[in-house]
C-alpha cells in the first residue's frame, strides 16, 4: 500500500499532466481562433490573439512584423479586400509546455487565396513555428512565421466562386 507521500507525489504528477493537456488545447483552439479570424477578417478579434509586442516571419521571413499594430496593418493590407477570399487551415500540431506560462509549436497549414477581380488562386502549404505565452491566464501568440513547403497559383478560367461572404448581396 502506497503511503501518503506516495499518494501525494502521484496526486501533484497527475494535477501537473492535466494542466498541460488544458494547456495545449487551449493552445490549439488560439491557433483555431487565428486562422478563423484571419479568414473572415475580423481583425480586431485576430488582434486579440497576439501579444502586443508579437512578432512574425511569414512567407520564410520576408514579411516579418513587431508588435500587434504593424502585425494587423500587414494582414489587412494582403487580405482585407473584398476581393480576396482566404481559407487557412492548421493540422498535426506539434506543441510542448516549456514552462507554466511558454509554449513552442509547430503546424503544418494549408491555405488558398481566390482572388475574384483577377479569377486567379493559390494553394500553398507551409509549417508554422510558433511561440506562445500565457498572460493573465490566456494563452496569446508571442511570435508566428513559416516555411514555405510549397506554392501553386493558376488562372481559375471558366470556374466562377457561386457564395462569397463578403461579396455584396445580389439583388
Amino acid at each position: 500500500m502506497a503511503d501518503s507521500a506516495d499518494l501525494e507525489a502521484r496526486i501533484k504528477e497527475l494535477e501537473r499532466r492535466m494542466a498541460a493537456l488544458e494547456d495545449i488545447e487551449a493552445i490549439k483552439r488560439l491557433k483555431h481562433k487565428y486562422f478563423r479570424c484571419l479568414d473572415s477578417k475580423l481583425w480586431d478579434e485576430l488582434a486579440q490573439c497576439f501579444t502586443e509586442d508579437a512578432t512574425t516571419s511569414y512567407t520564410d521571413g520576408k514579411y516579418s512584423f513587431q508588435g500587434v499594430e504593424a502585425i494587423i496593418g500587414f494582414l489587412k493590407k494582403s487580405l482585407g479586400a473584398d476581393t480576396v477570399v482566404s481559407m487557412h487551415q492548421g493540422h498535426q500540431p506539434e506543441i510542448d509546455i516549456t514552462s507554466e506560462t511558454t509554449a513552442k509549436g509547430v503546424w503544418t497549414s494549408e491555405a488558398g487565396l481566390i482572388i475574384t477581380d483577377r479569377n486567379v488562386a493559390t494553394r500553398e502549404v507551409n509549417f508554422y513555428y510558433d511561440e506562445y505565452v500565457k498572460v493573465g491566464g490566456q494563452w496569446k501568440i508571442k511570435h508566428t512565421g513559416y516555411r514555405r513547403l510549397f506554392e501553386e497559383a493558376w488562372n481559375r478560367g471558366e470556374t466562377k466562386l457561386v457564395a462569397n461572404m463578403f461579396a455584396p448581396p445580389k439583388a
